[in-house]
């Protein structure tokens, strides 16, 4: 019980509480003349040039009532308690005087838990005074508390309504930036390991054909451009309060990149069946980042492959991708396991609702296969 109350007390503010906004200053004009002509049209009130002057002076607490909704309740309540003190029952009998009301529900949709807990105890109070000095009686007393209560749980209710939006967005941006930390691994990865291949290429053939050392130098570098072009897209969407560039994710449609990205051996064959094109962006970047992840593991670990074949197979329902070499035949392929791997791919086939699976060729090389929903499945 003790940790619940010190978690109630130490409850931040909401974030994002608008300032005054055009509506506040329509409801101080409307209410301004309906105060004075209530005072006008009601000879029955005991004092009515001092209710109309409390009605009017508390006006501007609405104005402040988000920014600063502890002081405004405080000034609001407190001076509807003291003046029937000081004057007598019934003086502040005004019907437009309910617009403290909306004071009450300030306090609960956005103090902080000290605000609330000090700003409850003052309309407590008011009312426990109201009471006491004879101001209403017990039908009017209850009814009053009635009102308020639920004028401050609606309050309540909008703040954790809109609490729990903003932690399920939260939660999406998390995953979000999640899918982004693997792409910006898919994109290093690949990059590195054509730089790599192209690389030992050059030097193998350097001694005996320098112009082949110098191709090799203009691959690297363009893969090294590439990469970091990729890396700096991504790196600015990951950095918090920096937009992302609008330059679309790879698609199905892409994957003749990693055809022309094998200039050095093994070649890679791409063979995309069906309509590819109508897929949805999360479907078809994630089909191209697992086929890109399995041709850079394929590279890495083959052992001796001639060829890398790329298969993705679109029909009404499904996207099949099967990415396979023919290198010699090995059970287990080296893995990274700091890395996101083999397990990464299985994980961003999972969130689509797929299947991600990799192991030995039946005779040789190493298999990669991955079923997807051609509509994805809700995150």
């Amino acid at each position: 019980m003790h940790g619940l109350l010190r978690s109630v007390w130490d409850e931040p503010r909401p974030s994002g509480a608008p300032r005054r906004v055009w509506r506040d200053w329509l409801l101080v004009v409307v209410l301004l003349p309906a105060a004075l002509l209530e005072g006008l049209l009601r000879p029955e009130l005991r004092w009515p040039a001092v209710a109309v002057t409390v009605a009017v002076g508390l006006l501007p607490t609405l104005l402040w009532r988000r920014t600063r909704p502890l002081l405004m309740v405080t000034i609001a309540f407190g001076t509807c308690g003291v003046v029937p003190l000081l004057t007598g029952r019934d003086t502040l009998d005004l019907t437009v005087l309910s617009y403290v009301l909306l004071l009450a529900y300030a306090l609960l949709r956005w103090g902080s838990g000290r605000e609330i807990a000090v700003g409850s105890a003052v309309i407590v109070g008011k009312l426990g005074l109201g009471a006491a000095i004879g101001e209403h009686d017990l039908a009017d007393l209850v009814a009053g508390f009635v009102v308020l209560f639920a004028v401050m749980a609606l309050g309540a209710a909008i703040r954790y309504r809109a609490g729990s939006r903003q932690r399920e967005l939260d939660q999406v941006k998390l995953l979000e930036r999640e899918r982004l930390a693997r792409d910006l691994h898919d994109t290093v990865a690949h990059h590195v390991s054509a730089i790599a291949v192209r690389a030992q290429a050059g030097l193998a053939v350097a001694a005996a054909r320098p112009e082949a050392a110098t191709e090799a130098l203009r691959v690297i570098e363009a893969e090294a451009s590439r990469a970091l072009a990729e890396m700096r897209g991504i790196v600015r969407v990951l950095r918090d309060g920096d937009p992302p560039e609008l330059v679309p994710a790879p698609r199905v449609v892409d994957l003749d990149r990693l055809a022309d990205d094998s200039r050095d051996e093994p070649p890679v064959e791409v063979e995309v069946v069906g309509d590819a094109g109508r897929l949805t962006p999360a479907v078809s970047s994630a089909v191209y980042r697992l086929a890109q992840e399995s041709v850079t593991n394929a590279r890495r670990h083959a052992r001796r492959p001639t060829r890398i074949q790329v298969r993705v197979v679109v029909d009404d329902t499904t996207v099949r991708l099967r990415v396979a070499d023919d290198g010699e035949p090995a059970t287990v392929r080296p893995g990274r396991p700091t890395g996101y791997g083999l397990a990464g791919m299985a994980e961003r086939a999972g969130l689509l609702g797929g299947t991600c699976e990799a192991g030995p060729g039946p005779e040789q090389g190493w298999i990669v296969t991955a079923v997807l929903p051609r509509a994805g499945a809700a995150v």
